[in-house]
């Protein structure tokens, strides 16, 4: 069988495949064959004493309300890799993607959110999936397929013009029967209800697989935090979830509250294949609050569905003291945004309205 050139990892990289690869940015904003560097510097242009073919277009510009289309592509192929570095606010700019001519967008996030960097500002980490590098560079790997076309988008919904520059790697190829879509829908909650749990995801309906979470958390009061369960609800489960974790740092891939005693820094930052944590701490100034971001990628363990799919975490922290044996769990009302990944057969499902700008940014 001719190998399409999706898939891609080391053990297949020698294999030779008709895919096509193209690439678009606001060099090439049509990925056209042969059409890039074609932009005519003009007089302002920092490249007209060089000429035509010397770096005349690599950015633009999202106005305040503005849509701009970062990518129409029409065909059968898959997005491979996406580079973007916004100016600004970054949950001021949402980012959607649309598969096939659907009615309604597959991916619809905060772009700080989608690349697990909600906190608007920088926050390297380096895992398979998305990494964030110096000084403000967005990078995703996901595999994106489509088969007749794929629509993305970035609007501004703030009050100022944002300067993007950005590349979208893809390939043009035939993509088989099994592969579903590429879905990620971000929520938040500020505060969340005393002892209601945080919904990641919900109403899902068709079959796929859940690949990831992040969240981006900010604790609204002393003590511990991450003691929440995050439970699966798959294929018509009711009260009670077929996959149930044992705690927020668990799920998260670490142990012990992140903790590694105050005399060796306390809470202490990771960044791996398919976990991570962020710690966005205070500047003793304005940015006077201590806040936290987590990956979990579920690369090598896809939580599958056949009909449906909800997905819950606790707030849920410890009080008391434990050399007194008082400690108990006590529910919270923190802070919490997510972005839930995953990849699911057509139509996708409605997705909840985004937050106002006041409430994304509070």
């Amino acid at each position: 069988m001719a190998f399409n050139g999706l898939g891609m990892n080391l053990g297949n990289l020698s294999r030779l495949s008709d895919a096509e690869s193209r690439s678009i940015s606001s060099e090439n904003p049509a990925g056209g064959k042969g059409a890039g560097a074609m932009t005519v510097p003009d007089e302002k242009n920092f490249a007209r004493k060089l000429g035509r073919g010397w770096k005349a277009a690599p950015n633009t510009t999202v106005e305040p309300g503005q849509t701009q289309v970062l990518a129409d592509i029409h065909g059968s192929g898959a997005i491979q890799q996406m580079w973007i570095t916004p100016t600004g606010t970054w949950r001021n700019l949402i980012l959607r993607m649309t598969w096939d001519d659907a009615p309604t967008p597959a991916v619809e996030c905060p772009l700080g959110d989608f690349f697990a960097c909600g906190w608007n500002r920088y926050a390297q980490f380096s895992s398979l999936a998305v990494c964030v590098n110096p000084g403000s560079a967005l990078n995703c790997y996901w595999e994106m397929p489509f088969r007749r076309r794929a629509h993305l988008t970035l609007t501004n919904i703030g009050e100022t013009a944002s300067i993007i520059y950005y590349q979208i790697n893809y390939t043009l190829t035939e993509v088989p029967d099994d592969a579903a879509y590429f879905h990620a829908q971000f929520r938040r909650v500020n505060p969340v209800p005393y002892k209601v749990p945080y919904v990641i995801l919900d109403g899902v309906k068709g079959r796929g697989q859940y690949v990831g979470t992040y969240l981006a958390w900010g604790a609204h009061s002393p003590g511990w935090w991450g003691e929440g369960e995050i439970k699966f609800y798959l294929d018509g489960d009711g009260e009670f979830p077929t996959i149930c974790g044992t705690g927020t740092e668990d799920y998260f891939g670490g142990s012990y509250n992140f903790d590694l005693g105050k005399e060796q820094g306390g809470y202490r930052e990771f960044t791996t294949p398919y976990t991570g944590l962020q710690v966005i701490r205070p500047d003793g100034l304005y940015a006077s609050q201590q806040r936290f971001g987590m990956y979990r990628w579920h690369v090598m363990d896809p939580v599958r569905f056949k009909s449906d799919l909800r997905v819950t975490i606790q707030d849920l922290g410890i009080e008391g003291d434990f050399r007194r044996g008082t400690l108990t769990h006590q529910a919270r009302e923190d802070d919490v945004a997510s972005v839930a990944y995953w990849y699911q057969t057509l139509p996708s499902p409605a997705f909840p309205p985004l937050p106002d700008l006041r409430r994304l940014q509070i």
